[in-house]
């Protein structure tokens, strides 16, 4: 498949948002649908639509709209979820845990092969049908398996060393959800996610909206 690597990051966090919806729409029942429609229930525009899905080629027909399930399938396939992808968690407390066991994850084509942790405590239990292994074991299972993403659910002290080993290892992409940015070196993959930062912006909504009131 062409490799689009001249589209802008921000189409790109836009179009999970329109896959989404898009599965919604199938799940009901729904074959057809405009930009006028999808505007509706995404919250961008309809030119913002059109835009986005034109980056990618030529989707829908004016007059007719988009056919929701071809376009589901097209929008899965430029995300890459038409193909299998080798992860490991490492840190097994409760946001490790949550992700093992969530359902769409592996739905979505992301295949747990192990968890990890330093935790004795932790070591040992079964998750999702994984034994949590020690993280000195996480060199040589990432090597024998050939994984390909990192999940880090860490505290933040060590989290970057933690990350540079699956560098040195050779892993692709990290997803990372302690509260630090990873600065790596090479060609690795970073999505960093901070749920407190998303649980600030909700903070100050609600502050925004008391001081209107006063």
């Amino acid at each position: 498949m062409e490799r689009f690597s001249n589209i802008s990051m921000a189409v790109v966090r836009r179009l999970p948002k329109y896959h989404r919806y898009l599965r919604e729409l199938l799940n009901n029942g729904i074959g057809r649908v405009s930009s006028q429609e999808l505007s509706r229930i995404t919250g961008f525009t309809a030119s913002q639509i059109r835009q986005d899905l034109n980056c990618f080629g030529g989707f829908g027909q004016q007059g007719y709209g988009y056919n929701v399930e071809e376009l589901y399938q097209e929008l899965g396939n430029i995300l890459g979820l038409n193909r299998t992808y080798k992860t490991i968690i490492i840190g097994a407390g409760n946001v490790g845990r949550a992700i093992a066991n969530y359902t769409f994850f592996e739905e979505s084509g992301f295949k747990l092969y192990g968890m990890f942790d330093n935790s004795p405590k932790k070591i040992g239990d079964i998750v999702k049908g994984h034994k949590v292994l020690p993280i000195e074991q996480v060199e040589n299972f990432i090597k024998e398996n050939g994984i390909e993403i990192g999940i880090l659910c860490t505290p933040k002290e060590g989290t970057q060393k933690i990350a540079e080993t699956l560098v040195n290892c050779n892993i692709t992409a990290i997803w990372n959800f302690a509260p630090v940015d990873l600065k790596l070196e090479g060609n690795v993959i970073i999505e960093n996610v901070h749920l407190s930062e998303s649980l600030f912006t909700i903070s100050f909504l609600l502050k925004e909206r008391e001081d209107m009131k006063k």
